[in-house]
């Protein structure tokens, strides 16, 4: 780890500040989680102890509602920690946290965090995945997902456990993409918990980032040590046992640079005993120091799995905005109602605008900019692209500096070219904080830090360390790599200079002949693709998106000011295009060709979208032959439409019975299949070899898709990849129909392993016209188990014999509360066994309201069981299928007579009636008798009455 740059940009919620801050002047940021009790304001406490320092800050405008909320410490609640310290401890974690700060931090009006902030989406997730895609594309991946699939956790909830969730939850590990709000969500919880509002049953809350963590690796020290040096109030506390209710909060695991070894056999239990840094929160996370406090860690995805899944009890997703908050938070920020309805309306216009504003950051930078473009006084084009609202906001910022008056040592477009070198520098290499060594590197001298905040006042922040060194970043990741691309973009107008060079690892051959030749936009923009198509991780994306959508001519234009010359003309553009053209017909990745067409939308071109959309109107796709590049431009379409994808249906895609044309469709549109909540496969000729790419793409999201059908394809011992998919405990999947699917004894016996180990989801499986023999006895074990919510299962034509059916009669008995509502077993030979399927429906716990038994061998006897059975509970059962069984008068009439059962309810009764004259006078019967609830249909008579066949 120590060897390793993980690190992110701060969490940054609208409106918070930003700035380059002097050393001297601490100043409060809902981002920074360093503790600084000498930030305070009165409080209204009964007793306090003076402040330990004299440092002012700019002070809140408080409403007195929000003073009167705090409560005081109960001492009845807290033994053995004194008053007035708890008070004091209380009140430096509310001054620190209460505020955001717009603006430059001595100038600039502070915000009560209560007046603006807006609930956040949070879910329960999946823990361990590492997602190799730029986190633009997760938010894209998210934002197709219905925010009615999970239970939303509330911020002040995180450690309460949902509705049926019984264990205690020690450890919480929250994820989400940079500037989704993560800090802010503990900024809030701090805030609710120090003015008595929340969670009041812990007694102490510390706050301990990892950037401040980083600081200290070298250092040996106590846990009790490492308290009294970022809480000193702690000095007057005995935190030496477990008798106290403490929280711990580490923010910001990405960025964690010490080495935390969870292998290791250093085991502290005494807070006074001291280690390093490293081995005290291994310590603390793993419960062998403090086991009964409470740990929250957050983390951005890509690091969440250095914290061992066995040492977390829940996991959780800040999924940043909703729809509905994304509007809420406008109304807050943007005081005329009016203008902010004309700003919701316009980045709703825009699908990538509309889906980067579930990250809070982006909301703050688009009400930013379009609060001065939508204005009557502004003229201009409105942003529609990224690159144009970012490139906006840019120039508001650099405004800024000239509208203060700050002294200008040096020039605008020196100071963003040394800015844009720091952050291409640190992208390349993945680095999202950084220190002053690296500003050095690029000619920044820290002591102009003040000028270059002035220019980029709210896009560069420095955080002050607690001890030595100062850790600089910029505001969020989007606003790096647009500095960035603005950085290769301005080097190669001004000076003819490719800076991918060090990326390459050019031969000097290679680097001698470009110092010698004129080199075009466009090769700059193809080496920008290639180096981005071979980045594993997808961080170079969104910035090859911002260098794309500089060179058109509204940006020449915007960025007059800081190029020598202008050297952007549309043919040099035509070329880029026609070459990303080419890249998207033969790159594989889904991922990568999607990037590739939001590349082509800040270039302007939507020709290939364009004619897909009209295809996909007009219903004509499945006649079409589509190349390859059109294909990829169908998944753009769908995975960026603002409609959910409900449901996936090949059939839709590909029309005749060509089933080898499916499967090649099938292979080009599986990134918008996972995607699906239903997928409809049925008769696809999909193969072994189709059904393991198929579940390759479902492993990568299992917790979305809720009905799979397979119908008819011969998938065989493939079966057990599908299995793989249901054992996954975030599963969800409640249809999946495997009916004549080559399904044999081996399949079966995995997919029941799967579903004993995951029961709780699944409600509907067909497995009918599959040689499932004796494996059905291990489907009633899955029956058998409590938690099973299965409601449906077909196993016709299945090889059932009557061990089989007796097994699963014997797993509904043995269950009382068992969910099944429908069961056919027809075309099994099953004979004798039916009379324990009728004990089961004499069974008043019984639910079961359809059974089919068609050609099931059924007797006399049999039927004489069941309508015994029937008589006796009549309370569910709706439709019974005995068509095609040899019963003679006596089982005919014993049914026949259950019509005249006044309290039962049988609907719909299918058998046999080979005497037509019976079989009039029982339709005459029923036609006379209004009052009765059985319809008895004979299936092999051409009339409204026969039956819809069921497998």
């Amino acid at each position: 780890m120590e060897d390793k740059q993980t690190s992110r940009d701060e969490d940054f919620y609208p409106g918070c500040s930003s700035v380059h801050k002097k050393r001297s002047e601490p100043e409060s940021s809902c981002v920074s989680m360093r503790s600084d009790a000498s930030m305070h304001h009165p409080l209204k406490f009964r007793s306090i102890l003076p402040p330990r320092s004299a440092v002012t800050k700019p002070v809140c405008k408080k409403n007195d509602q929000s003073m009167n909320k705090q409560q005081d410490f109960d001492e009845s609640r807290h033994p053995g920690v004194r008053h007035e310290v708890l008070n004091m401890f209380r009140s430096n974690l509310m001054k620190k946290f209460e505020c955001l700060y717009e603006g430059i931090s001595k100038q600039g009006n502070p915000t009560l965090l209560n007046e603006i902030y807006t609930e956040l989406y949070i879910t329960e997730s999946e823990s361990g995945e590492i997602s190799n895609e730029h986190e633009v594309r997760q938010i894209e991946r998210q934002s197709r997902r219905a925010e009615t699939e999970d239970t939303p956790i509330k911020c002040s909830d995180i450690f309460r456990p949902l509705p049926g969730q019984d264990k205690p939850i020690r450890t919480v590990l929250t994820k989400g993409v940079a500037g989704i709000g993560k800090t802010v969500s503990v900024q809030k919880f701090i805030l609710d918990w120090a003015e008595g509002k929340e969670n009041q049953d812990v007694q102490l809350i510390f706050p301990l980032p990892f950037r401040e963590l980083n600081l200290m690796k070298d250092k040996t020290l106590s846990l009790s040590d490492l308290l009294h040096v970022f809480f000193p109030e702690t000095k007057e506390m005995e935190i030496s046992s477990d008798k106290y209710k403490v929280l711990f909060i580490f923010d910001g695991l990405d960025e964690c640079r010490l080495s935390l070894d969870f292998q290791s056999d250093v085991r502290l239990c005494d807070v006074t005993e001291s280690a390093s840094v490293d081995v005290l929160l291994m310590n603390l996370i793993v419960g062998n120091l403090l086991p009964s406090a409470l740990i929250w860690i957050t983390s951005r995805p890509a690091a969440a799995d250095l914290v061992p899944s066995e040492c977390v009890h829940r996991v959780t997703e800040v999924r940043g905005f909703s729809e509905p908050q994304k509007e809420e938070y406008f109304r807050k920020r943007i005081s005329d109602q009016s203008l902010a309805n004309k700003i919701i309306s316009h980045l709703k216009s825009s699908r990538s605008l509309s889906i980067m504003c579930h990250i809070p950051v982006f909301c703050w930078i688009s009400a930013t900019v379009l609060e001065k473009k939508l204005s009557e006084a502004e003229r201009g084009e409105i942003p529609k692209t990224l690159t144009q609202m970012y490139t906006h906001f840019l120039i508001i910022q650099t405004n800024i500096k000239h509208d203060k008056d700050y002294e200008k040592n040096v020039k605008d477009e020196d100071m963003i070219l040394k800015l844009g070198k720091v952050a291409f520098q640190q992208l390349v290499k993945g680095n999202l904080i950084f220190y002053e060594e690296d500003l050095r590197e690029c000619g920044i001298d820290v002591t102009e830090a003040l000028v270059y905040s002035g220019l980029c006042t709210q896009i560069f922040r420095e955080e002050l360390g607690l001890y030595q060194g100062k850790v600089f970043c910029f505001v969020h990741l989007s606003i790096q790599e647009h500095l960035a691309a603005l950085y290769v973009h301005l080097s190669f107008i001004n000076n003819n200079k490719i800076v991918f060079d060090p990326i390459t690892k050019q031969s000097l051959w290679s680097k001698v002949k470009d110092w010698f030749r004129h080199v075009s936009l466009s090769e700059l923009h193809q080496r920008a693709v290639n180096e981005a198509l071979q980045s594993k991780n997808g961080h170079l994306d969104l910035f090859l998106q911002f260098l794309l959508g500089l060179s058109v001519e509204s940006h020449q234009i915007l960025l007059q000011g800081l190029m020598k010359q202008t050297r952007s003309r549309s043919d040099i553009n035509a070329e880029t295009i026609e070459f990303i053209k080419k890249k998207i017909s033969t790159i594989d990745s889904p991922e990568k060709s999607i990037n590739l067409f939001h590349c082509l939308n800040e270039l302007g071109d939507l020709s290939l979208v364009e004619e897909i959309q009209q295809y996909l109107k007009s219903g004509r796709i499945k006649e079409a032959k589509l190349s390859s590049s059109q294909w990829s431009a169908v998944v753009f379409v769908l995975l960026t439409s603002e409609e959910k994808l409900d449901e996936f249906d090949l059939r839709k895609f590909v029309g005749g019975n060509n089933k080898v044309e499916k499967l090649k469709v099938l292979q080009k549109l599986l990134p918008v299949m996972k995607e699906s909540r239903s997928v409809q496969l049925s008769d696809c000729g999909v193969t072994d070899e189709g059904c393991a790419a198929l579940t390759s793409a479902l492993r990568s999201n299992p917790s979305h898709l809720r009905e799979l059908d397979l119908t008819g394809n011969k998938i065989g011992k493939s079966v057990n990849l599908l299995s793989d998919v249901l054992q996954d405990p975030h599963c969800k999947l409640q249809i999946l129909r495997l009916s004549d699917c080559g399904v044999t004894e081996e399949g079966c016996a995995a997919l029941t392993s799967a579903l004993r180990s995951n029961p709780s989801h699944l409600r509907d499986l067909h497995l009918s016209k599959n040689k499932l023999g004796k494996s059905v006895n291990l489907l009633s074990d899955v029956l058998q188990d409590p938690h099973c919510k299965l409601e449906i299962l077909r196993l016709s034509y299945c090889g059932v014999t009557e061990e089989g059916c007796a097994a699963l009669a014997s797993a509904l008995r043995s269950n009382p509360s068992s969910h099944l509502r429908e069961l056919n077993l027809s075309e099994n030979k099953i004979g004798k066994s039916v009379n324990l399927l009728s004990a089961v429906l004499q069974d008043p716990h019984c639910k079961l309201e359809i059974l089919r038994l068609k050609d099931c061998g059924v007797t006399d006897e049999g039927c004489a069981a069941l309508a015994s059975a029937l008589r006796s509970n009549p309370s569910d059962l709706r439709e019974l299928d005995l068509s095609e069984n040899k019963l003679g008068q006596s089982g005919k009439k014993l049914l026949s007579d259950l019509k005249n059962d006044p309290h039962y309810k049988l609907e719909t009764l299918y058998f046999i009636l080979p005497d037509l004259m019976l079989l009039a006078t029982l339709f005459h019967t029923c036609s006379e008798a209004t009052d009765s609830n059985i319809n008895f249909r004979d299936p092999k008579i051409p009339s409204r009455c026969c039956p819809v066949q069921h497998n």
